[in-house]
């Protein structure tokens, strides 16, 4: 099979403007399965701005100022603690919660003289001496990293402190983050039709914003205003908005700044919401570089169509990063980090696809296509990310009937590839960006897009 450059604009399938929400009672289903899993007298979830993800997948609260904690305890207690600013922010949140003000919570110089004690406030919410408790972080620990991953890790000292005072000497602490957070059986590795809903919402959104970037940039511009492309609306983001470009090492991680984009450059931008994320990089040009296409961009895309091509429910991570790597095997780069993972409210849940990896895909899963070159040659860029979902037959039944116009747009981003792109789809997957896989290599040129030809 060959790649060519063929004229295959987007789609033309409305980006959705409302979020779906999810009802109270899917929240209260997570909490109790959270709890029922971890054996424990009380679960303690800690989220702040940075680390949000799982505290808001549990009960849809996610903190904007200040750090906060959810309780979930016997007989269904699930108390929310927040700080000053959090207070007046719970209503938002997606179930009925008790709610509890632990003022060492705010930000500095903020009112202390109601309840300042991090730890009485943790026991007036129930939790007792002697008391076995776990606790949610942001990651956790694999055995191989530390001597005792079953401890506690990536929690604030402040917080494992104040449980340590409430539960004494003859309680203990558990390290309970691989229940929401392991790539196969971690409660965020596998979503409902009402959830992937949600993650559409994102994934298309950011999809939509990163391709008036790509449509719209011209030298002469800064990457300021080229950024401005991408028309923000306010969206929750699940990571920094990101715009490079340059004729030197082109940093992808970075910021816009103020430097002007000039013909020839490399150029790249990553946008993420809540749910999802579209990254598209290349070079500004409206004619081809033959020897950055020949050697980077026909490899690249031959790996991005199989890694679409062949994903399956059932395979393992392992077969994926192999099928990758083998692909890519007389490329001048590889995959700079896992060529895909699971992304949920935070832009990197986990991933069961590493070297190795006999983790297997499941229904449910939401995944990144996210195949980094690496090294690249200076002024040369190239990437082409998006989101997926895995569902079998049962859950698909459930997003055509719930939600029809999340599963036309579906159908109709399938179509797109098999028709434009040459890549066809095995059942069970199911595109959640706009233009999935659509790479334009040359900027300039923004609807002339790689495809597969046999």
């Amino acid at each position: 099979m060959s790649v060519v450059l063929r004229h295959a604009p987007p789609p033309t399938v409305e980006v959705p403007l409302a979020r779906p929400q999810l009802p109270a009672a899917a929240y209260e289903d997570r909490m109790d399965r959270l709890y029922a899993a971890a054996a424990c007298d009380w679960v303690v979830v800690y989220g702040d701005r940075e680390h949000a993800a799982n505290l808001a997948f549990c009960c849809g609260f996610d903190p904007r100022f200040e750090e906060a904690l959810l309780l979930l305890g016997p007989a269904g207690r699930r108390t929310l603690v927040v700080g000053n600013e959090g207070l007046g922010y719970t209503p938002l949140a997606g179930a009925a919660l008790e709610i509890a003000l632990a003022q060492s919570l705010s930000l500095m110089g903020q009112a202390r003289d109601t309840t300042p004690d991090l730890a009485r406030v943790l026991a007036v919410a129930g939790i007792a001496a002697g008391a076995r408790v776990g606790v949610v972080g942001w990651k956790y620990y694999e055995a191989a990293e530390i001597d005792d991953p079953t401890q506690p890790a990536f929690v604030p000292a402040f917080v494992l402190y104040a449980l340590r005072r409430v539960i004494g000497s003859g309680g203990t602490l558990h390290d309970l983050t691989r229940l929401l957070m392991h790539p196969v059986s971690g409660l965020k590795s596998h979503n409902t039709a009402a959830q992937i809903a949600q993650s559409e919402w994102g994934a298309a959104r950011s999809a939509a914003a990163v391709l008036r970037i790509v449509a719209g940039a011209r030298p002469g511009m800064h990457e300021y205003e080229t950024a401005s492309l991408m028309e923000y609306a306010g969206e929750p983001l699940i990571c920094h908005a990101m715009l490079a470009s340059g004729s030197g090492p082109v940093i992808g991680l970075r910021s816009p700044t103020a430097r002007v984009l000039q013909h020839g450059d490399g150029i790249t931008t990553a946008i993420g919401y809540w749910g999802g994320l579209c990254c598209r990089a290349g070079l500004l040009r409206e004619t081809p570089e033959p020897v950055f296409h020949e050697q980077y961009v026909v490899p690249y895309f031959r790996t991005l169509a199989a890694w679409w091509s062949q994903l399956r429910i059932g395979m393992s991570g392992g077969d994926i990063d192999a099928l990758v790597r083998t692909t890519l095997a007389d490329a001048p780069f590889k995959p700079a980090l896992n060529p895909g993972h699971l992304i949920a409210l935070d832009e990197w849940t986990h991933t069961p696809i590493r070297p190795g990896s006999n983790e297997n895909l499941a229904s449910g899963m939401i995944l990144q296509c996210d195949i980094i070159p690496a090294p690249m040659p200076d002024g040369w860029v190239l990437n082409c990310e998006d989101s997926v979902a895995l569902a079998d037959a049962s859950l698909r039944a459930d997003i055509a009937a719930g939600y029809p116009q999340l599963w036309q747009r579906i159908e109709a981003r399938r179509n797109w590839m098999h028709a434009a792109l040459g890549i066809s789809l095995a059942d069970e997957v199911l595109p959640l960006s706009v233009a999935p896989a659509g790479l334009a290599p040359y900027w300039l040129m923004p609807d002339l897009r790689c495809a597969i030809e046999t």
